[in-house]
């Protein structure tokens, strides 16, 4: 062997053992800094999924207790506030009404003769506190699919609209706004007017500055409604198959209808919490990360031994992780971009503490260059890939793959998790333009989020009974943190990445 590389080879092997201890130091460390973070992610879930903290719903003391926890929390890691109005530092104001259904009243007639109906056979709601019509034309679409109406074909009329067990409400929504006076759904499947008036008899919540009102849903059995053609040239069935043939028109009845609703109102004021890390060039915009604090309350049957809705993973998971990620990005070099960090109020009542917040945006929402939201993350083990929800919706992903390919990060391929992007804050947000996804492990494998939401979803059975799985939770914080690094970078990201065309 040759001497001089005999001599050198003590060294190489010297060498050799620091780099696999130094990488070797390095895993350790990794591991701690996981187990740290899986250690105050577990802390702040415990906290804020407590019974005391009573469900955390929007408008009560829970409200208060989950606020003051966090806004200490936030405070104390560094933050700064990011309302950006000294007259409400931290909590921005949010003011909900709630509306329950209070007065029902149907009356039937042909040439203008008044018809009886059994006032437990038909149901009619509103929005508002209260909506009208009198003696207005029944006008029967079928199951109103792919069906185009005309302002002048609907205004003045009640549509009448064949349910077939076909729940969300968007055939109606799309009637009235196409200028239906009022909808008409007869129940003709297996629902019954017992099961839409458990589900509708709940109270309906809307931010206060929206106008609602004017709009009139109805619902009658079939029983009834068969009652009300008696004497004319149709029946149910024949409807029901006419409307299936190529080419079916609406028909309008020999039938009139004077609908009126009423509802009760009760305002809740609440808070969204937002704070910010200050950028050395917040004129390059800005990154913002979103979490929903709130939940059900007190939820559960009055006869349950277990009342409390204490939402666990939805959404205490969330915004524990929001607050780690926001302890994580305080640390190192100040970011070019300001980074938001927003918990909003009342998502469980319809996203509306995060259009509350883009219709009072602290900062200009076209100076949003991307936002993340994080709901329902402790499900997934560790080394779960994570899933873009939202996908094809803004211009952010070839970027998220990027970062993600830094971080050695498997990022699930196809939009499947977006089957579920309109039940989450980040639907708000792309409502009003601003690019925002979820980038999490909890879709990565799409059954296991389907098994939560047929499961502990929205039951007081989401609660710290069960084991706590932080592993995909912990990997979701360092993919985050990765994320609000690199878009707060101007040279990584110096403009906001182009929206893919629509």
């Amino acid at each position: 062997m040759n001497r001089g590389i005999s001599a050198l080879l003590p060294r190489l092997a010297g060498v050799c053992f620091a780099l696999v201890a130094l990488a070797g130091c390095a895993h350790a460390a990794t591991s701690r800094v996981d187990r740290d973070i899986a250690d105050r992610l577990r802390t702040h879930i415990e906290v804020l999924a407590a019974d005391d903290f009573e469900g955390r719903e929007p408008g009560t003391e829970g409200e208060a207790q989950t606020l003051r926890y966090l806004g200490r929390q936030w405070f104390d890691i560094g933050l700064v506030s990011g309302t950006n109005d000294p007259g409400n530092e931290w909590f921005a104001p949010v003011e909900l009404v709630a509306r329950e259904p209070a007065g029902s009243t149907v009356q039937f007639f042909r040439r203008g003769r008044p018809l009886f109906v059994d006032p437990s056979e038909v149901m009619v709601l509103t929005s508002g506190r209260r909506a009208l019509v009198r003696d207005a034309p029944l006008l029967f679409v079928g199951r109103a699919e792919d069906l185009d109406f005309t302002r002048t074909e609907l205004a003045g009329r009640v549509a009448v609209l064949l349910d077939g067990d076909i729940e969300g409400g968007e055939r109606q929504n799309a009637l009235l706004k196409q200028g239906a006076a009022g909808v008409l759904t007869v129940l003709d499947g297996e629902r019954t007017l017992e099961q839409v008036e458990a589900r509708r008899r709940r109270s309906g919540y809307a931010l206060a500055d929206d106008s609602l009102g004017g709009d009139l849903e109805g619902f009658v059995t079939g029983e009834a409604m068969t009652s009300l053609l008696r004497g004319s040239k149709y029946t149910l069935a024949g409807l029901e198959k006419m409307s299936r043939e190529p080419g079916f028109s609406p028909i309008a009845f020999e039938l009139t209808a004077s609908l009126e609703a009423t509802t009760r109102e009760t305002t809740i004021r609440t808070h969204n919490l937002i704070g910010k890390i200050p950028g050395r060039r917040p004129d390059a915009g800005a990154v913002l990360f979103v979490a929903h604090w709130d939940h059900f309350g007190v939820c559960g049957e009055e006869t349950a031994e277990d009342r409390i809705c204490n939402g666990a993973i939805d959404n205490a998971s969330g915004v524990a992780a929001l607050t780690e990620v926001a302890r994580q990005l305080t640390k190192g070099r100040q970011p070019d971009r300001d980074i938001y960090f927003l918990a909003t109020t009342a998502e469980e009542l319809g996203l509306l503490g995060a259009h509350a917040f883009a219709e009072n945006p602290p900062l200009p929402l076209e100076s949003i260059v991307a936002a993340f939201n994080i709901d329902s993350i402790a499900l997934a083990p560790a080394h779960t890939p994570v899933a873009i929800v939202g996908r094809g919706m803004t211009g952010l992903d070839s970027e998220i793959e990027r970062v993600a390919r830094r971080e050695k990060v498997k990022v699930v391929p196809g939009d499947e998790a977006n089957e579920y992007v309109k039940r989450q804050d980040g639907w708000a947000l792309l409502q009003h333009d601003v690019p925002t996804v979820m980038v999490t492990t909890s879709y990565g494998e799409i059954d296991r989020m389907r098994r939560f939401f047929d499961g502990d979803y929205h039951r007081p059975s989401d609660d710290l009974s069960h084991p706590l799985e932080l592993g995909g939770a912990v990997e979701d914080v360092r993919m985050l943190v990765a994320l609000g690094r690199w878009f707060a970078d101007v040279r990584r990201v110096p403009k906001p990445p182009s929206t893919p065309a629509n």
